[in-house]
């Protein structure tokens, strides 16, 4: 199986359903692994009664943050590669294409989905928001602290090797996981000398009134990742394409 494509999902009644629809009608051999996170607003219901044959649910027993179910998604993960799909309508499923053909190169470690080069691309500016000032702090300090020029490291959308991303021993069980998972990365590419290629993807966001979760508390944790990992040594030989 080429991708496992993994859904974290917490209070999503409006959106799983037409998010799975979007994520099944891309061209791309997969399995979709959606973790419930215990909801609370009818999304558990609605995700147990779920009969597609790509798809396979996980209940979880208590609500263990979204990077726990990441985690868990990982583990139960049967794709060559994988990808983090959140369970929202903010990014755009047909974007796995792109980067499932930057992730297949050689020379890259994990391709990841950068809103800031996509609004470029389109000519647009992103809106200016509490979220997006965060993001540049986080993108600045990582700059300076592992020689980075990546421009959106807490992207959703992050794509590689299913054994690279078992290899990273993810610790993290908040949004802060994006954030270690770029930081290991960063780490073991340089130590493989490969990169992170980063792709041009649609991103529409939302608002806290919509839906919208994360909050400065998990830009403090986030930042603490950061920091922290910023000497993590990989383990030779593991995650490497066979």
């Amino acid at each position: 199986m080429e991708l496992s494509v993994i859904v974290p999902v917490y209070n999503e009644r409006g959106t799983i359903l037409e998010l799975l629809d979007r994520v099944r009608a891309v061209a791309v051999e997969k399995e979709i692994i959606v973790i419930d996170n215990r909801s609370t607003d009818g999304t558990r219901e609605i995700v147990q009664a779920i009969e597609y044959p790509e798809v396979r649910v996980i209940l979880q027993t208590a609500n263990k943050q979204k990077g726990n179910s990441v985690k868990r998604g990982i583990a139960e993960a049967r794709g060559e590669f994988m990808v983090i799909q959140d369970a929202d309508l903010e990014y755009d499923p047909q974007d796995h294409v792109p980067m499932l053909a930057e992730a297949r190169r050689d020379d890259v470690l994990a391709a990841f989905g950068s809103r800031m080069l996509g609004a470029q691309q389109r000519g647009q500016n992103l809106p200016t928001t509490v979220f997006s000032l965060g993001r540049g702090v986080l993108n600045r300090i990582f700059h300076l602290l592992y020689g980075s020029k990546l421009t959106d490291i807490a992207t959703c959308y992050k794509m590689m090797r299913t054994s690279v991303a078992r290899s990273l021993d993810l610790r993290c069980d908040g949004f802060d996981l994006d954030c270690e998972i770029a930081s290991k990365l960063a780490r073991l590419a340089a130590r493989r000398g490969q990169r992170i290629a980063e792709v041009p993807i649609g991103y529409t966001p939302r608002t806290v009134h919509e839906g919208k979760k994360i909050t400065w508390r998990d830009g403090l944790t986030s930042l603490a990742a950061i920091w922290r990992y910023r000497s993590w040594q990989p383990d030779e030989g593991e995650g490497k394409a066979p």
